[in-house]
């Protein structure tokens, strides 16, 4: 049941990343510079937020199920999901601080070409959940 409850969250974390990567993403950058960041930065914190809390829940419920079955795709569908926060706090975060510190209401003419590189570096977080929901899939075809 963990298993099958950690595939279910991974795949609302996949379907999340993907949603953001191919509707919201190209929908923003449609927007003049003030607006982008406008947009991106209140989206940015739900987002996050969301994201993070549906990523540990699935990483614990798949360490659970691979303690309880040993079946290795739960262990690797864990370690998967939760490599977007390490992620995130490496890789991203950089152009994440300076996006957030950035003055919504003035012209940051910087902000586009960050907004783009953000994109660009989550369509990582998409395909480690795709990787995760597919682990969780196979552990619990073989569980």
């Amino acid at each position: 049941m963990f298993g099958l409850l950690a595939l279910s969250v991974a795949a609302a974390f996949s379907g999340a990343a993907i949603y953001v990567s191919v509707a919201e993403q190209p929908a923003r950058l449609r927007l003049e510079d003030k607006a982008l960041l406008q947009e991106w930065q209140p989206s940015y914190k739900r987002g996050a937020a969301m994201q993070a809390s549906i990523a540990i829940v699935a990483c614990v419920l798949g360490l659970i199920a691979w303690w309880q079955t040993g079946g290795p795709g739960f262990l690797v569908g864990a370690v998967m999901i939760i490599l977007p926060w390490p992620w995130t706090l490496i890789v991203m975060m950089p152009a994440n601080r300076v996006l957030e510190a950035m003055n919504a209401g003035a012209t940051n003419p910087q902000a586009r070409a960050l907004i783009v590189r953000w994109g660009n570096l989550h369509l990582v977080r998409a395909a480690l959940g795709v990787l995760a929901t597919l682990a969780f899939l196979w552990g619990s075809h073989s569980a």
